[in-house]
């Protein structure tokens, strides 16, 4: 049976937003503006998959120094707290200020659409599959020369083709994630 419709004979309503929305029209324009004024300031777009490039590079010259120094890419890019660092914080930081705000910061480890396919004894697999996708992610990024605020929000802003594939290949892959997870 589709988990979606488990949810839903469970009393799951698994498509509901469970606040108060912000306007995308209005996140939208702002962060167009925000790209504009990184355009502006620091001649850079935005962008969040080199910060964990640089992350891995940090925790590599704790680890492996010498290593990590021979690494090509660490040279041409070497592991620093910069802007992008600063971003991917910022973001985090963000995001809790932000749910904290609406009253959605709830401490929820499995929501009910996850909890209603995999069961509610599922957070060893649930971390899993977050740290084997996210490991997929950072890697595909890195590899596609960006991620989803790379080539989704700077890469389309200025109209560049491959993107545009990019962007069109993260929906690709999401969705088909969620229907091979889901049983959509």
């Amino acid at each position: 049976m589709p988990s979606v419709a488990a949810a839903s004979q469970a009393g799951i309503e698994p498509l509901s937003y469970p606040g108060p929305a912000w306007s995308p029209y209005l996140v939208g324009g702002l962060i167009g503006l925000l790209s504009m004024a990184t355009f502006y300031f620091s001649a850079k777009s935005l962008g969040a998959s080199s910060a964990f490039a640089s992350l891995a590079g940090m925790l590599g010259l704790v680890v492996a120094k010498e290593h990590t120094e021979s690494l090509k890419y660490f040279q041409d890019k070497p592991p620093a707290v910069n802007w992008g660092f600063m971003l991917v914080v910022g973001t985090v930081v963000g995001a809790f200020l932000a749910a904290w705000q609406g009253g959605e910061l709830t401490g929820e480890w499995l929501p009910p659409l996850w909890a209603a396919r995999f069961g509610e004894d599922s957070l060893p697999l649930r971390f899993a599959v977050a740290s084997v996708g996210g490991t997929f992610m950072a890697f595909g990024a890195r590899l596609a020369g960006g991620c989803t605020s790379g080539h989704g929000i700077s890469g389309t802003l200025q109209l560049s083709a491959g993107s545009w594939v990019a962007v069109s290949c993260f929906f690709i892959g999401g969705i088909a994630t969620a229907m091979l997870m889901f049983r959509v």
